[in-house]
């Protein structure tokens, strides 16, 4: 067994939080991840994780040599650029994350014609609405849908995407049809609302004759599955606010309906996100510059 596999394994079940989830992640037996583990300790002559039946905590000795380990993958990598050319040949893993409805919509459906091009990439997709930190969850890129927070990271923006106010057929005859955004507040009506950690209220930007405006929501069905909503939608159970290429082909067999069209959402941003470092990694780059022409091409 390599110290640089030990090495490895250590980076991701820091990074995982789980001898098992790092296992399954570097398809390896749990078994083969505890005694690499247990190598580098014994190497190190130091406790790196303390490990309990259900918790599985970083020591302090763990956390100071997490940041050296990366520095040593990251050299590596490096080292190996320069010896292979990776912009024809790249090879290894990509972790890469996106939201729930432009991972299986757009990317996922992208990825085998990339991986059939370089056949020496693995990709390794993580699908979720909530935001994501690229550094602690080891990914080298994430798509998102809005404004990030963190402005330490590099953007490559997409395109803009066009959004929608909608609602099931039946709950229009039900409940009626707001022209605008200040009649579906007036009214009353059952907002489907997408949760993010840390959110304390739900507003929504549209555009209306005076300019843009935030129209602060409220409805009793809330999720953090941006599918979820369009399930409750697509049963009559309120508006929702969708990105229209998830809800395109609802909305053209008469599933779904627009509602508020007089002060209709504003767009929004489709970028991808990377650090400075993974943004030099060739693999990286070319998976980047492939998503982001064919996605610029979809949604626009």
């Amino acid at each position: 067994m390599s110290y640089l596999d030990n090495i490895r394994t250590f980076v991701r079940v820091y990074e995982l939080g789980s001898m098992s989830a790092a296992g399954r992640d570097l398809r390896i037996s749990p078994a083969v991840t505890s005694s690499r583990i247990a190598q580098l300790e014994d190497h190190l002559k130091v406790r790196l994780f303390q490990r309990t039946t259900r918790n599985l905590t970083p020591t302090e000795q763990g956390k100071a040599f997490y940041g050296g380990a990366c520095e040593i993958l990251e050299a590596v990598d490096q080292a190996e650029a320069q010896v292979v050319n990776l912009t024809e040949n790249p090879r290894g893993s990509l972790y890469v994350a996106a939201p729930l409805g432009v991972g299986r919509r757009l990317i996922a459906p992208l990825v085998p014609e990339f991986l059939a091009a370089y056949p020496e990439v693995s990709v390794r997709l993580r699908l979720t609405d909530r935001k994501v930190d690229l550094t602690t969850e080891g990914l080298d890129l994430a798509f998102f849908l809005g404004t990030p927070e963190d402005s330490t990271l590099r953007i490559r923006k997409i395109a803009d995407v066009d959004r929608v106010l909608c609602a099931a057929p039946d709950y229009v005859a039900a409940r009626g049809n707001p022209a605008s955004g200040a009649e579906l507040i007036s009214e009353g009506h059952e907002c489907l609302n997408l949760r993010f950690p840390g959110a304390t209220e739900f507003q929504w930007r549209l555009i209306t004759p005076e300019g843009r405006k935030r129209f602060r929501v409220s409805g009793r069905f809330e999720a953090d599955d941006g599918e979820v909503l369009t399930d409750w939608a697509l049963a009559g159970q309120g508006i929702a606010l969708k990105p229209i290429f998830e809800v395109a082909e609802h909305l053209k067999a008469g599933r779904l309906v627009p509602v508020a069209q007089q002060t209709p959402p504003e767009p929004v941003q489709m970028a991808v996100l990377y650090t400075h470092r993974r943004g030099q990694d060739p693999k990286a780059r070319l998976f980047m510059e492939f998503m982001v022409e064919r996605l610029a091409a979809q949604v626009r």
